[in-house]
């Protein structure tokens, strides 16, 4: 029963509802004991020829008003109890979804997609029946039993005594049942997370299968996944179809102890038939709360082994955090870097060292290197995906990031990265993501500089075009331009290019850099490419070589220096010649 303690919270919050939703069950376990006693009075009545018509009337009208009440009685139960928990099932959305986003990469990089959307489905799902099915079960269990009990000893509490004598096993058996169900339960909820993260990749990565001939070799691995999740699934029906034999057979046991000894009192003349005829139909009640104490507990196991499993997501703590009292806005200034060293969780070697360098207001940085230089490590620092060891810093006006609010900081540093994010919305909600209110003017002339607004007008609804899930329906280049008039359409302080532009071919990429010029001035843009061209208008280019600055200067000083810089721009260039020809 850990699942109650550990929803508490809840129970007081909803306390109002349970407390309604629970008198309705008791009352209805109350009034449900006077069918019995009625019909064992009219069974003695008939054995003793003293049953009336106005008598046999006023019983089955009894009988129907209790059907009413009951009726009336468990709509209110339902409607408080079950809809308390989907109440909490939708605080427990909002809690993880509020909590994923405050996490950094490194966690996503140890819980893939489709375990986290399991998380928020079934096992969700599965604490909502604890708070719902389990609170029912529990109390009607306990009303009903504990009544029932106390009037059959009423009735003669010898004959109660030895139809309660299977009781302690059937206790005993559930509870086995119970931890066997848990530990089951949970195995087959990873196993279920792990097919939603295999059905997840290979729905996003489809193109890729297809290009590689690889559909057979995922069918094939799908159908291996999905009979591992079955096997997880009958581990669990196994103990749950043990549930009901094993109630069933110690009920069975208890009728046979009841029946037996009342018909010897009868013979003996301590008891009437009217009376075990009673006896036998509260007898009748109790197999419900025998039952339901086996589903009690497959219930109130599955849920503390989901609520578990979601309490283990949300015990995580992000990496950054923002500091009590940190400043709200992000003074106007230059972006300082002074980065003694940096490594990132788990790495043995410094991804950065040694990067000193300052972006002042309206200038524009060019960011370049070889593959694993350390580029997006520099750009992920900026936007403090990740914080620096004591010693490194980064300033935005003079301020460290660490001062600042992480909301006014994302205000500020808009980064455009590679793999643009699009929605599965129109073209127009996707541009104006950032500035829900844009009028649709603002957006076109965003959709102008990112040289995209052409490409938009040749859909078949223009700007309502719907662009389908991760913007399947677009080629990587448009989706590319979609993210940078979205940031322009932004308009922020500081604007990062993390290789935004490199799906673009060298004219469009031109035009882009050129109205970025005109749209930028008085604002920082840093810009992160592989392809040269992109950087050569910065006001200064820095190299990095394994974590390190190589190379700095203005795109003509490189040049002059002729060290990597200058071999990649010939190089680049006579590619371009190449290809122009061909």
């Amino acid at each position: 029963m850990r699942i109650f303690i550990s929803l508490g919270w809840f129970f007081k919050q909803e306390k109002k509802s349970y407390i309604i939703g629970v008198l309705a069950l008791v009352l209805i376990a109350f009034i449900n004991l006077l069918p019995p006693y009625l019909v064992g009075q009219t069974v003695d009545a008939i054995r003793t020829g003293t049953l009336t018509t106005e008598n046999l009337g006023r019983t089955v009208l009894l009988i129907m008003a209790v059907a009413v009440i009951s009726y009336g009685l468990r709509y209110v139960w339902r409607l408080y109890i079950f809809g308390s928990a989907f109440k909490l099932g939708m605080i427990l959305r909002n809690r993880l979804f509020h909590h994923l986003s405050r996490l950094t990469p490194e966690f996503y990089q140890r819980h893939p997609t489709g375990e986290l959307m399991a998380h928020a489905t079934n096992d969700v799902q599965a604490v909502e029946s604890a708070a719902g099915e389990g609170v029912m079960t529990l109390v009607d269990t306990i009303s009903m039993g504990g009544m029932v009990v106390v009037t059959m000893l009423f009735l003669d509490w010898k004959l109660t005594l030895i139809a309660l004598i299977p009781m302690p096993a059937i206790a005993w058996a559930t509870m086995k049942l119970g931890d066997a169900i848990y530990d089951r339960f949970e195995a087959s909820q990873s196993a279920f997370s792990d097919l939603t993260g295999l059905v997840q990749e290979n729905m996003m990565g489809m193109r890729a299968l297809r290009a590689f001939g690889q559909e057979g070799a995922e069918i094939r691995r799908f159908a291996q996944e999905t009979e591992r999740v079955a096997e997880k699934n009958i581990a669990v029906a196994r103990i749950e179809a043990l549930f009901g034999p094993v109630i069933t057979f110690f009920v069975g046991v208890s009728y046979m102890l009841t029946v037996g000894f009342g018909a010897y009192l009868i013979a003996h003349g301590t008891m009437t038939i009217g009376t075990l005829t009673s006896f036998l139909m509260y007898l009748g009640h109790l197999v419900w709360p025998m039952l339901a104490f086996g589903f009690l507990f497959n219930i109130m196991e599955r849920g503390r082994a989901s609520y578990d499993r979601i309490t283990r997501i949300l015990a995580e703590e992000p990496k950054v955090v923002e500091k009590a009292g940190a400043l709200q806005y992000v003074p106007h200034g230059p972006i300082a870097f002074h980065i003694e060293s940096f490594t990132y969780p788990g790495a043995h070697h410094p991804a950065l060292q040694g990067i000193h360098v300052t972006v002042q207001p309206g200038e524009t940085l060019g960011v370049v290197g070889k593959t694993g230089s350390g580029k997006s490590t520099l750009m992920h620092l900026l936007i403090r995906e990740f914080d620096l060891p004591p010693g490194s810093w980064i300033k935005i006006g003079g301020v460290l990031l660490e001062d600042l609010s992480l909301d006014a900081l994302r205000k500020t540093v808009a980064t455009v990265p590679q793999d643009h994010t699009m929605f599965s919305a129109t073209i127009r909600e996707n541009i104006a993501f950032a500035r829900p209110d844009a009028s649709q003017e603002e957006i076109e002339k965003a959709a102008l500089s990112a040289s995209i607004h052409e490409d938009i007008m040749r859909l078949p609804n223009g700007y309502d075009t719907l662009v389908g899930e991760r913007g399947v329906t677009l080629s990587g280049g448009q989706r590319q331009r979609i993210a940078i008039a979205r940031a322009i359409l932004l308009d922020p302080p500081v604007l990062v290019l993390d290789d935004a532009l490199s799906a673009v071919d060298g004219k469009t990429e031109a035009a882009i850099i050129d109205h970025l010029k005109t749209l930028r001035r008085g604002k920082t843009t840093i810009i992160k490419a592989h392809r040269l061209s992109a950087v050569q208008h910065a006001d200064e280019i820095i190299v990095l070589e394994e974590g390190r600055i190589r190379e700095r200067g203005t795109h003509e000083a490189l040049i002059a220096q002729g060290g990597w810089y200058a071999q990649m721009v010939r190089i680049q260039k006579l590619s371009e010649l190449v290809e122009g020809a061909s």
